[in-house]
């Protein structure tokens, strides 16, 4: 993997807050989502790439661990890291960070199969040879800032 990667940061919203000024906890799944489709787009295989191949990843399990509180204002990073993949399923690890303090606040997970157009389960390694190469390229490596 000679590409350096651009580590996935947001800045938080007011919209985002509950009435204590506190992130809500059902952003933190969206932000799994928006760390997992930016680092797919450096991976060189976008979703929409991928819809276009005719194949879907739909989530299949989420768990969110809530270390310590984010607030309106924050920026955090959202670091995301494939942890186990077979060409069928996929696990990825999340762990946000405190832009400025670099204080861990969240950790995660997700867990995804890849389907066809037909919601039938594909295995990339027979089928999508290159899209397959491209995550086992990615498969473990940590990424830090």
């Amino acid at each position: 993997m000679d590409k350096e990667i651009e580590l996935c940061i947001h800045k938080t919203q007011y919209y985002e807050t509950d009435q204590m000024g506190i992130i809500h906890h059902s952003n933190y799944i969206k932000w799994f989502e928006e760390a997992r489709c930016h680092i797919l787009d450096q991976m060189g295989f976008s979703y929409d790439k991928m819809e276009e191949a005719g194949i879907i990843i739909p989530v299949l399990n989420v768990s969110c661990e809530y270390k310590a509180m984010v607030h309106f204002g924050d920026t955090v990073i959202i670091i995301p890291k494939i942890e186990k993949f077979n060409g069928i399923k996929l696990e990825m690890s999340y762990k946000i960070y405190d832009a400025k303090t670099r204080e861990l606040k969240t950790v995660g997970e997700t867990k995804h199969c890849f389907l066809n157009k037909e919601d039938k389960i594909v295995n990339l390694k027979k089928g999508f040879k290159e899209i397959y190469d491209v995550f086992d390229n990615f498969l473990g490596v940590e990424f830090s800032f």
